[in-house]
């Protein structure tokens, strides 16, 4: 009996494992994900069935510019703020292995908020230097996920850039566009002020009292300017993914000069249309979607704007393309009936300064890390936000107020060779030498013009205020 009990039990044993084998997944093809540093990403995905993603991320503490002449020590994934983005598809099974180089001096982990389970793989993954963890997770649900460091103290680790995007396209896939960026916001906190020179230390203080001294796109000032500004065509349909690392500022998203078609809110699924500025919290995300109809610059900004003219929190995508007046005129300047048009008062001639190539050199070098970031390496400004320093009838007419201005700062409306400026422009931490080097370096290299104004005079500036 009990012999015959067993071979019947061997017996549904052996159905059932045939039928379990038959409702088993198939093997998934397995995929290598191909990271690529931000602003970019990886490609849109076309498959149309799930595969095992391996994921291969290293976490890496990097001394860098966060300014120009600034250092910080950051702590990243994959070398990159934000840490490099991973896209994969709903129902993809993703197999990440995590690598803390020996180099390092802390451990890490990773936690991202793709992952359906405790911790986001923060348990699985937290390692020492020299080690290197792996966990799997089914990518459930189609959005636009953050993922960070989380290990204690979290806000220090995330502070120090640790932090990133994971995008879980639909099933379905995702419209076909021209332009596909990657973007994210971190407020970062140093010992020093806003562009002090130097390599700076965390403020854990500052951290806790939530008073960033940066607030930046992409882990730099200036990250997204210059020869860094994000490109496309008039006409192109453009695809932002944008997100906040944090650890603690909200982003009021906006970009002068455009207005997303639509922007699918909290990185989700659904959208909203014809939006100008989106919030996104701090461990969050948004995808915005907009097309440029017309050639020029467009701005990114977080609208909290001392954010983006005093902490840095401003990027630019430059558009080009034929003009089109019928969307965008050029426009008429001219005087109210019965007004005269204003001209400068005079101004008493600048004194001789000897031309030294040692200052020029000092002027340059405090143009590149203090200058250039807002006015451009070459002193082109920006058309409608930052006025021009090259060839700049201003320039040439006050070289006393331009130091004034570096000095103590101003704001509102400020025309430059007949173009209109409003914008707020902080005081620079310089000292008397460095402000009259930079202003003699502009009005030399930029202007053909001489040295106009010694440290001396700078210092009686100052004290007039």
């Amino acid at each position: 009996m009990k012999t015959q009990f067993k071979l019947a039990a061997a017996g549904v044993a052996a159905a059932l494992l045939v039928v379990s084998r038959s409702f088993a997944e198939p093997a998934l093809p397995v995929i290598t994900q191909e990271l690529v540093a931000p602003p970019l990403l990886p490609p849109q995905i076309t498959r149309k069935s799930p595969a095992r993603v391996v994921v291969n991320l290293t976490v890496e503490e990097v001394e860098r510019e966060i300014a120009p002449g600034t250092k910080y020590t950051f702590w990243t994934f994959g070398g990159t703020v934000p840490g490099k983005m991973i896209r994969v598809r709903e129902g993809d099974t993703v197999e990440l292995n995590l690598q803390n180089l020996p180099d390092n001096k802390l451990p890490h982990n990773i936690d991202l908020h793709a992952v359906t389970g405790p911790g986001g793989g923060a348990a699985q993954t937290l390692i020492a230097p020299g080690n290197e963890a792996s966990f799997t997770f089914k990518a459930l649900n189609p959005g636009l996920y953050v993922y960070h460091c989380a290990t204690a103290p979290v806000g220090m680790h995330v502070a120090n850039g640790m932090y990133g995007m994971i995008l879980v396209e639909p099933k379905e896939g995702m419209s076909r566009v021209d332009k596909e960026y990657y973007v994210m916001q971190g407020d970062f906190y140093t010992s020093g002020g806003y562009r002090a020179p130097g390599l700076q230390s965390f403020d854990q203080q500052k951290a806790i009292d939530e008073k960033p001294t940066y607030v930046l796109f992409n882990g730099a000032d200036g990250a997204l300017t210059g020869a860094n500004a994000l490109t496309a065509r008039t006409n192109d349909k453009v695809r932002l993914f944008f997100g906040v690392g944090g650890p603690n500022i909200t982003s009021s998203f906006h970009i002068i000069g455009a207005i997303f078609d639509k922007v699918y809110f909290e990185g989700g699924t659904r959208f909203q249309e014809q939006v100008q500025t989106t919030m996104v919290p701090a461990g969050g995300s948004a995808i915005v979607e907009f097309t440029p109809k017309v050639p020029g610059n467009l701005t990114l900004v977080d609208h909290s704007l001392t954010r983006a003219f005093n902490k840095g929190a401003i990027g630019l995508l430059t558009v080009s393309g034929a003009d089109n007046p019928a969307i965008y005129g050029r426009g008429v300047k001219k005087p109210l009936p019965g007004a005269q048009a204003s001209a400068s008062p005079a101004r008493a001639p600048a004194p001789a300064v000897p031309a030294v190539a040692g200052q020029q050199l000092r002027g340059k070098t405090v143009y590149d890390s203090t200058c250039a970031v807002c006015h451009q390496d070459k002193g082109q400004g920006v058309p409608g936000v930052f006025p021009p320093l090259a060839r700049s009838d201003f320039f040439k007419e006050r070289p006393y107020e331009m130091a004034h201005i570096v000095l103590h700062g101003r704001s509102g409306e400020i025309v430059v060779n007949g173009e209109h400026y409003n914008g707020v422009m902080p005081p620079q931490e310089l000292n008397d030498e460095d402000v009259a080097a930079v202003i003699n370096y502009v009005s030399v290299a930029m202007n053909e013009g001489k040295p106009v104004v010694t440290p001396t005079q700078v210092a009686e500036m100052r004290k007039a205020r």
